[in-house]
Order: C-alpha cells, then sequence, then structure tokens
C-alpha cells in the first residue's frame, strides 16, 4: 500500500506564525508557544517556536518550515519575523531582514524596491496582526528573515527575475502539497511577467540548464529572456495563451520533446512515457524504412535512436522538432506568439530547428 505524502506549511505560512508570536509577546510579554494561525482555507495549524527574543520595543520569534513530503529547497529553514512598533497612522510596514530578497525588476506582485514578500503572505501577516488587535491594524515595521536565505536563493529563479539578496516569500494557501509542483509554476508565471514588463520580444522556454546555454548562445537572449520551465512545458504555454509575448522558442533534449510531440504537457518521467509505437508509425509516415522502425523500437532512449540514425537519411530530430511544434502551437490556439522549437543533444548542440 502506498504511503499517503505528507503536507507541509509555506514560508507565508511560518512568516504568519511567527509575526503573530512576536506581536503577542511585544504587547504582552509572553510568547504562546505553540502559535497558531488561520489559514485562508480555514485550517488552523500550530507551529512550535524555536526563537523567542524579547527586548523593550521589539520581539522577534521563529519557526522552522516543514515542507511535509515535498522537496522544497526551503525546508528545514528557519522563518524569522521581527515586530516593533512604528509612527502612528503608518499601519504595518514590511521589510527584507537576512535572507529575504529585493525586487529589482518590473513585473512581480510587489513593486520594484519592496521586500519580495509577495501579496498573500502579506494579507495573511497583516490579517493575524489586527484580528490580535481588537480589529484595528497596529502600527508596526515587520522585519522577515532567513538565514542562509541569500545562499539557498542561487539554486531558485530569483536572481533571473532580479530578486537580489535572497528568497522570497511565497504561498497562497499556506499549505505546501506535495510534488504539487506550485512553486515552479508560480515562478515560470512571473519570469513570463518579467520578461513581458521588460518588453522581450522573444523569450526561450527550456528543460534544462543545457538547453538553457545553447539556445542563449542560438539567438543571443538575456537571461531574463530565459524560462527555466522543466518539465512544465504545459505551465508556460497555457499561461502565454493569456499572457502573450511576441515570440517564443520551446528548446529541450530529443527524449522529452518527443513526448511534447506526442501531446504530453507533463513531460517527467512519474507522468508521461514515450509511445515508440506511435513514434515508429510517424517516422514511417514521414518516408522511415523497417531499419529506422527498428531501431525506434529497440534502442534504449530517444537520445540513443537520434545517434544510432547519424549519417542515415532520416532525420529523427526534425521530425521530433516538428511534432513538438505542433502540440505547442495546438496549446498556444489564437495567442499572437510566433512560436519554434529546437531539439538540443546533451553536448548542447543544436540538433534540428522547427518554425
Amino acid at each position: 500500500m502506498r504511503k499517503r505524502l505528507r503536507t507541509g506549511y509555506t514560508t507565508g505560512a511560518c512568516a504568519t506564525a511567527a509575526a503573530r508570536a512576536a506581536f503577542f509577546a511585544l504587547r504582552h510579554g509572553r510568547f504562546p508557544d505553540p502559535v497558531t494561525i488561520t489559514l485562508p482555507g480555514g485550517e488552523q495549524p500550530a507551529f512550535p517556536l524555536v526563537l523567542k527574543a524579547h527586548e523593550p520595543g521589539m520581539a522577534r520569534a521563529g519557526v522552522i518550515k516543514d515542507a511535509g513530503d515535498d522537496p522544497d529547497i526551503t525546508h528545514g529553514a528557519l522563518i524569522i519575523a521581527e515586530v516593533r512598533p512604528a509612527r502612528a497612522g503608518q499601519g504595518i510596514r514590511f521589510h527584507a531582514g537576512e535572507g529575504v530578497g529585493i525586487v529589482t525588476l518590473p513585473g512581480l506582485p510587489v513593486p520594484v524596491g519592496e521586500p519580495a514578500i509577495n501579496p498573500g503572505p502579506r494579507l495573511m501577516i497583516r490579517e493575524a496582526l489586527t484580528q490580535d488587535n481588537d480589529g484595528c491594524e497596529p502600527d508596526l515595521d515587520v522585519i522577515l528573515s532567513i538565514p542562509g536565505g541569500e545562499k539557498l536563493a542561487q539554486r531558485t529563479m530569483n536572481p533571473r527575475l532580479g530578486i537580489v539578496g535572497g528568497l522570497s516569500i511565497l504561498g497562497t494557501t499556506g499549505i505546501v502539497r506535495p510534488y504539487s509542483c506550485a512553486a515552479w509554476i508560480a515562478s515560470i508565471r512571473e519570469s513570463v511577467d518579467v520578461a513581458r514588463a521588460l518588453k522581450l520580444a522573444h523569450i526561450a522556454g527550456c528543460t534544462g540548464r543545457t538547453s538553457e546555454r545553447a539556445v542563449q548562445a542560438h539567438y543571443g537572449l538575456s537571461d531574463q529572456a530565459l524560462i527555466d520551465m522543466g518539465d512544465f512545458v504545459g505551465g508556460l504555454l497555457k499561461y502565454l495563451r493569456h499572457h502573450p509575448v511576441p515570440r517564443l522558442t520551446i528548446a529541450g533534449g530529443p527524449g522529452k520533446l518527443a513526448k511534447l510531440g506526442q501531446g504530453a504537457l507533463n513531460l517527467h518521467s512519474r507522468r508521461t512515457r514515450l509511445n515508440r509505437a506511435a513514434l515508429a508509425e510517424a517516422a514511417a509516415k514521414a518516408g522511415a524504412d523497417a531499419q529506422v522502425c527498428t531501431i525506434i523500437h529497440e534502442a534504449p532512449t530517444v537520445a540513443a535512436m537520434v545517434k544510432a540514425l547519424e549519417g542515415s537519411a532520416f532525420d529523427l530530430s526534425a521530425l521530433i522538432a516538428k511534432s513538438a511544434l505542433k502540440t505547442v502551437r495546438a496549446v498556444l490556439g489564437d495567442a499572437p506568439v510566433r512560436a519554434d522549437v529546437l531539439v538540443i543533444s546533451a553536448r548542447g548542440e543544436v540538433l534540428a530547428h522547427a518554425e
């Protein structure tokens, strides 16, 4: 029997818990431990505190983020909230402490110059502290920190999105659902939003670093034009259908793009498998002989198929590129996006181009 995966909590939920505990201590001189918060969906999780500090005019609390069974990069990170009284009438103002980034490019949900604390967590924190202040928004400076966050952020899309100095505080529902990849999809959308705000005419959705480097060299694109879509080509294409850019390149290895050519929009091996019979049938219709079809059936991977057919009269990579482009165009629908596809080898060579 398969084990049920455990859910976890977003950085936004953890920051809300830490802020509520710190505000309570500022008002009452003691910390609620554990501290309970109400999430947008009505859930009321309790968070144990691992950091407590209180002195005149300041209180600080910290919780450890538990992402459940999701492979979240911030799992185990310490999320700290510090609250300080502010001038009358200010309301709640958010600040970035250690390890929380600052927005430097337009197109993101918060303005340039603001800490990378998304609207969802801001609202959760504001509502929690207002509720604890007899329904009136308190006048506070709220400083959020994630020690080590600047180093962790280098493994995210934040530097490319123009978020410098650390991580983002994220989360709409407050709950992390294992392998939902909601954070990745959100980053894809934010990458498109930044590209649109910068008025970039050409972006590229890439399945990995090798394809990124190849497409950047091929077209001379800026870093902000490169969208790390991973396996989530469907997430990118569906967003572009309603938020178009003038030109889109999809770049990836022959194996993933072969699955895209068969209509798959999540290219992960756990979600989709290549239909070899369908690929062989498509190759035969395109003029491939029986030997080519046998290679397609028997080679261990698509990359191995392509290698085995080097020097052959039949160009399997070209077939893959054309098929993938057909799927791309079908998903984009009537969106005013000029699209093309590049098939990239493991060595970063362009094997085929369809437009």
